[in-house]
């Protein structure tokens, strides 16, 4: 799975340490994260798919490679688990917020400055937390941000094209048989933001709409008058 937890803010991997505590760091077991622009029904149907896999071991990380590798999986290795958990996080809040400028129809350059300006803001999350800023360059920042962002089978985005269409966020989540993730990491990570001093305005207003019902656009109306300032 994956997601920030809304209790103590941590990632998976850091909830799994937490909860086993010593027996965990003693039992040396070697704990990856695979990431990556892959709707599972495309990867169920053998479409050419990269991803990436994180552990701590780079060892381990290129075994699973030569496992999970085939000539339609494209398997590439990191060792930074954390920008895979975080951008893996992250780029659901986005998907929400290009889904918002779908659903009030703004066009394709709406969308394309939105996941350029919500991946500096997953960048800049993720170095503060100690993540490594290529990461969020690659197939599990960059890649899986613009697949969800853009897809129709994202989940993410559906939520935010039917809140940009004017539907409350409980009836949306109601007709979905599966869950859209981006709605409680939004609230996770605007935590977790606020707690280490990270400006995140788009984040912010994807809060707003989800947890204090405004308006769409007046959202958007927010962020465009904010401040120029040096990209």
């Amino acid at each position: 799975t994956k997601g920030v937890e809304n209790r103590s803010l941590m990632t998976m991997t850091q909830v799994m340490s937490d909860v086993a505590g010593e027996a965990y760091l003693e039992s040396k077991i070697q704990v990856a994260v695979l990431s990556g622009p892959s709707f599972a029904k495309e990867v169920a149907l053998e479409v050419p798919t990269a991803v990436t896999i994180g552990c701590t071991s780079a060892a381990t990380a290129g075994w699973l490679q030569q496992v999970f590798n085939s000539l339609y999986l494209r398997v590439y290795t990191s060792t930074d688990i954390l920008g895979l958990e975080i951008s893996a996080s992250l780029k659901n809040i986005v998907a929400i917020a290009a889904g918002i400028c779908d659903g009030l129809q703004f066009g394709t350059n709406a969308r394309a400055a939105l996941i350029t300006r919500g991946l500096a803001e997953m960048t800049r999350l993720g170095c503060a937390l100690g993540a490594e800023r290529e990461t969020f360059y690659g197939l599990s920042g960059l890649g899986d941000l613009v697949l969800t962002c853009t897809g129709d089978l994202s989940r993410n985005r559906h939520v935010g094209i039917k809140l940009g269409e004017g539907k409350k966020l409980s009836k949306i989540l109601t007709e979905m048989s599966m869950v859209a993730e981006g709605v409680k990491t939004t609230q996770s990570v605007h935590g977790l933001a606020r707690k280490i001093g990270i400006e995140m305005p788009i984040l912010e207003q994807v809060y707003d709409i989800l947890y204090k019902d405004k308006d769409c656009r007046t959202a958007v109306s927010d962020l465009l008058s904010r401040e120029p300032k040096e990209e």
